[in-house]
């Protein structure tokens, strides 16, 4: 039915969540950047035509010098990824005087930590359909993580006004980060636009895991200095990070995971520079603790060695230097009542002091964007036949947004669940409520929501819903926060942060016998969904410390689903999962996200615990030498 390249573009080429840098097609003379770049597209009636055709598809490359780490791309006769350079981002962040402090410090400790690219192995493949709107332009049915960014990336490069461009959220198979950037969505609209006819594109897990970003890679020293009861008094860190192709959400993640390299501790000396390179390798981009995954790592392993040498216990070190409401985060912000970073503690020490090979590890994680970026979650009630429609522009991605957003809607107006309807995401009819990412959605789009149903409130005084039929109630929320570096006294980083404390219980044979995971919500909106997200995140951790692995071996990966090394049912110890809700929070009805921190603070509680088993410390993820470790 057709084959095009990107001569037949008829607008931009270039696509970009963030960044415009990654290429639709690659154009005749232009330069690959990795393995899953396109070169053309063939449009086929059947899946064999559409095999034959490709096959006869002949292409002509020039193989060049690859760039395979961040090490050789920061070189200085390194080969160019792209024109502009191959250092995508640097952030540096400081506060006080950390070298000072260290190096007047009791006890001193610097170690060198290194994390793995991991694939975000969700469900169901990248898929999209797309079709003529008979007026112009076309309609996309995607599973992405932000309906309004498809319609962003795709407009351009049709050539066509955002209006034109609509795309609906179907049911996502999980996301996780990885379907934040296009990567089917605009093939199929520019094949549909060119074809007049509904195209479906959709991606083999094969080309999944070559396609899509990963985590990235990170390769981090820190130093760390305590006076003799265990009081941090600085914090020193490197960070290099490999960010691939693209850029995709590389700037992002490197400075999140340099905003939250401190830890959740009280103490004003810290200073980290990061650094994010281009490579020929996959992209990097969002993955469930966008960064703070990789750094959290280290800085709460070198705090259980600390301990040690201090003679305090991990929990001990931990509860000394928590941050409490009104003390000030290394980043200068003043944190509010509604932080419960002691409770998440409290509640796992009697499983802490019950245990002969325990290990522990703290986290904290915005909601919220933050760092004076504009974040606005937007929501609209519709009245019709007595029933009220939720419209937002928010992917629901398995993370039960929709249920959230439903049980507002009933406890703020009182009414039963019959009585409201949540329509999926679309840029048709919802507002835009930005991207599904950041654990933003429940604090950012929920408040948008209790607005709106504040509206809808004054609206049904001495009125029924069928009064109010075929009206409309809009609520809006700007997350205000202050630009990273802002010259204030105490700017506030992100408008909330939840917290969170991970132990891991190994039994005589090396096994987990249990992960327990305390993690303050605010208010849980929905219990048994927390509990459902804080499983699923310890598990999706339990890889990444212990058996996960993403080669790549001269810029090509190597591995297929089953190798990946995801832990199967049969596998899986108990998780017991415990909600902390601590008031204070004056957003959302006190509900605080919960996504992404559910992943952070797993692998250094587990590494710990080996540790306490075995006596090794191991500075490098997946672990090596546990009943885990895959025979090589």
């Amino acid at each position: 039915a057709g084959v095009f390249t990107a001569a037949d573009i008829p607008g931009q080429n270039k696509v970009g969540h963030l960044v415009k840098d990654w290429d639709t097609m690659i154009p005749v003379g232009g330069i690959t950047h990795y393995l899953g770049d396109a070169v053309c597209i063939v449009v086929a009636e059947s899946q064999e035509i559409l095999e034959k055709a490709k096959r006869m598809v002949r292409v002509e490359y020039e193989v060049l010098q690859p760039v395979r780490s961040p090490q050789e791309a920061m070189a200085p006769d390194a080969p160019l990824v792209h024109r502009s350079g191959n250092l995508l981002a640097h952030k540096h962040i400081q506060r006080g005087n950390a070298a000072l402090a260290i190096a007047r410090s009791r006890h001193v400790i610097t170690r060198r930590f290194s994390t793995p690219y991991t694939e975000h192995a969700f469900l169901e493949p990248e898929c999209a359909v797309a079709y003529p709107d008979g007026e112009g332009g076309v309609v996309i049915l995607s599973s992405d993580q932000g309906t309004y960014d498809t319609q962003h990336e795709t407009a351009p490069m049709l050539g066509l006004p955002p209006e034109k461009v609509k795309v609906r959220n179907m049911l996502v198979g999980g996301g996780f980060g990885g379907k934040e950037d296009v990567t089917v969505q605009h093939h199929a609209a520019l094949a549909a636009y060119l074809t007049g006819r509904p195209v479906k594109c959709r991606l083999s897990r094969t080309e999944s895991l070559l396609v899509h970003p990963k985590r990235h890679p990170m390769e981090m020293e820190f130093a760390i200095g305590c006076d003799e009861n265990g009081l941090i008094q600085g914090v020193a860190a490197n960070v290099i990070s490999d960010t691939g192709a693209y850029a995709s959400l590389g700037g992002p993640v490197l400075e999140r995971a340099c905003t939250h390299a401190s830890g959740p501790y009280h103490y004003e000396n810290f200073q980290i520079d990061g650094y994010a390179y281009y490579t020929n390798n996959p992209p990097s981009g969002a993955f469930r603790g966008f960064g703070v995954t990789q750094t959290c790592f280290a800085i709460e392993s070198l705090l259980n060695e600390m301990a040690d040498i201090v003679g305090i216990t991990p929990w001990e070190i931990r509860y000394r230097n928590a941050i409490r409401p009104g003390e000030v985060l290394p980043n200068g912000q003043i944190v509010g009542p509604e932080t419960g970073l002691v409770e998440t503690l409290e509640a796992v020490k009697p499983y802490y002091d019950g245990a002969k090979y325990a290990g522990l590890a703290c986290a904290m994680k915005n909601a919220g964007v933050g760092v004076g970026i504009p974040d606005t979650g937007r929501c609209r009630l519709v009245v019709r036949d007595g029933r009220v429609h939720i419209r937002a522009g928010a992917s629901c991605i398995g993370q039960g947004l929709g249920t959230v957003l439903t049980q507002m809607c009933c406890d703020q107006l009182e009414l039963g669940p019959d009585r409201v309807v949540y329509e999926r995401s679309n840029t048709v009819e919802a507002p835009d409520s930005g991207t599904t990412s950041g654990s933003r959605q429940t604090l950012i789009t929920g408040e948008a929501c209790r607005r709106a149903c504040g509206e809808l409130r004054k609206a049904l005084e001495g009125k029924t819903l069928s009064d109010l039929n075929g009206t409309e109630y809009d609520g809006e929320y700007l997350a205000r926060t202050d630009p990273l570096g802002a010259d204030v006294p105490n700017p506030v980083s992100h408008v909330a942060y939840g917290y969170a404390t991970q132990l891991c219980v190994l039994g005589e044979d090396g096994r987990i016998e249990r992960m327990v995971a305390a993690h303050d919500v605010g208010r849980a909106v929905n219990p048994t969904s927390c509990e459902g997200q804080i499983e699923g995140g310890v598990v999706m951790s339990m890889g990444f410390a212990l058996t996960e692995q993403y080669p790549v071996e001269d810029c090509r990966p190597t591995a297929k689903f089953g190798t990946l090394g995801l832990f199967k049912a049969n596998q899986i110890p108990e998780v017991k999962a415990i909600v902390v809700e601590k008031p204070g929070l004056d957003v959302a009805c006190g509900a605080i996200g919960i996504g992404e921190i559910t992943s952070i603070p797993t692998a250094p509680a587990i590494a710990d615990a080996y540790c306490r088993y075995d006596g090794k410390r191991r500075f490098s993820l997946p672990l090596e030498g546990t009943p885990y470790s895959r025979r090589k």
